[in-house]
């Protein structure tokens, strides 16, 4: 068994005994704040109000029953690189889970209390949200001590390739992970690998061992299966994380369930009836999301309408251009106007640079901040593209991709989005249209409706501090 130096040890306890005393503590203080919202809310002034005290035995018990349900659901295992919006996907359905167990053990051992549903209600919202900030704090501490070097996972990769290299790239990129590349497993195939290679894959079980290794990532794409299985075999035996970049047969994967013809088995990579349905629950969200933001935000877009005429008086304030949305058809996508009205008519369709000289004072700061993608809002309620998706191309774009990218026209098997899995993991502006491509089939093999709410949360912080935005 692969040996963690102490001093890891160490700091792991102490930050699971952090994630624990914080949310004994701010499940505790979710209680209390229910109550007290109870009473301010109550529209009863002469109705009795218990005392606080009478809930202390019922809070208790709640408290222990959502502790134990995320011990179950393993939300006290350190993990590195969990998304916070998947923190609070898993704190949102271990805190529902544990508070209708707790209800149903209430249900038994307290008969004769009856608490407020309201402040049930409260309790659980408040919970969710507290757990999770406090989470989010403890996170980013934890993230800092990587930053300066601390509880370094030490990680071996198998492969030497094209995905071993954007495995290496990624995880240089995000010093906040804790990773540390030990080296490489392959045929030592000429490529930029930083770290060197150490050996072949019947050497992975021993370079474990020697090494102190505590996670591996298998990023080999010609791999076979019988190698794969050894490689696995071998590694838990050595008790270490194996973590797997897939291929798209392995995300197709994620759908699969079996089913039969008259008794020969199959198996169903994709249910289209499930999947028609849904489509019909995103068509619903994009609907009322952005009727909604056109009706709150009317006042706002005609500020920056006057502003964009202001600053281009001999120009319309929309940009009208062709994009390439679902099944390759093409619509025109509507945006602030950002830039000079001659802006390609010397160059022609060329993508926007770093501090491009074709974009307006004004444009600048709508460029930065994306405000000129904004009127795309009427491209969704009418139909033309969906708040989640792929992001749209110019069809002399299109064509060029098309020939140089595998696939790459399989990402308009969904309707086109204003934001997208690409973009929220920075991959927009002039970026490599290879992995963007991979982001973009990776969304379409594997969405669902959790995905775009996911993508739009992601969505909100990624506007403010996106650097490829110009």
């Amino acid at each position: 068994m692969a040996r963690v130096p102490a001093s890891l040890k160490g700091m792991r306890a102490l930050y699971v005994v952090a994630l624990l005393v914080g949310d004994l503590i701010m499940l505790r203080l979710a209680f209390v704040l229910a109550y007290h919202l109870r009473v301010i809310s109550d529209t009863r002034p002469d109705q009795p109000t218990d005392p606080p005290s009478t809930y202390d035995n019922l809070a208790l018990l709640c408290v222990l029953v959502i502790v134990v349900v995320f011990a179950v659901r393993r939300l006290y295992i350190p993990r590195r690189g969990f998304g916070r919006v998947d923190l609070l996907y898993q704190v949102a359905a271990a805190v529902g889970i544990g508070w209708l167990g707790a209800l149903s053990v209430t249900f038994f051992v307290y008969r004769a209390l009856e608490p407020p549903r309201l402040m049930l209600v409260y309790w659980a919202l408040l919970s969710i949200a507290l757990v999770w900030l406090t989470r989010l704090v403890l996170d980013a501490l934890w993230r800092d001590a990587h930053r300066r070097g601390r509880d370094l996972e030490r990680v071996l990769i198998v492969g030497d390739g094209e995905q071993a290299q954007l495995v290496e790239a990624k995880i240089r990129d995000a010093p906040e992970l804790g990773y540390r590349i030990v080296g490489f497993i392959g045929n030592g195939a000429p490529g930029q690998l930083v770290q060197p290679v150490l050996g072949g894959l019947k050497d992975v079980p021993r370079i474990v061992r020697e090494q102190g290794i505590g996670e591996v990532i298998i990023a080999w794409a010609g791999i076979s299966h019988p190698d794969l299985v050894d490689l696995i075999a071998g590694c838990t035996q050595q008790r270490v994380d194996i973590k797997i970049f897939p291929d798209i047969f392995e995300l197709m994967a994620r759908e699969v369930e079996t089913s039969e013809l008259t008794g020969l088995p199959l198996m169903r990579v994709r249910d289209v009836t499930l999947r028609g349905w849904m489509r019909f629950l995103k068509r619903a969200l994009d609907v009322a999301v952005s009727w909604t933001m056109l009706v709150a935000l009317s006042w706002w877009f005609l500020l920056m309408a006057l502003l964009v005429k202001l600053t281009s008086p001999r120009a319309p304030v929309l940009y009208v251009q062709e994009r390439v949305g679902l099944d390759g058809k093409p619509f025109y996508m509507l945006k602030f106007r950002s830039m000079r009205p001659d802006a390609e008519a010397e160059s022609g369709p060329v993508w926007a640079v770093p501090n491009d000289p074709r974009r307006t004072r004004l444009g600048q700061i709508f460029r930065q901040f994306s405000l000129d993608e904004v009127p795309q809002l009427i491209n969704v309620l009418v139909g033309e593209m969906s708040l989640v998706g792929p992001r749209p191309e110019r069809p002399e774009f299109v064509a060029q991709f098309a020939n140089l990218v595998p696939r790459y026209r399989e990402r308009h098997m969904e309707k086109a989005g204003m934001t997208g899995w690409a973009q929220v993991n920075g991959l927009r502006g002039q970026t490599s249209i290879v992995e963007r491509t991979e982001y973009d089939l990776f969304y379409v093999e594997t969405w669902s409706l959790a995905f775009d709410v996911k993508i739009l949360l992601k969505t909100l912080s990624t506007v403010i501090r996106d650097r490829n935005a110009y």
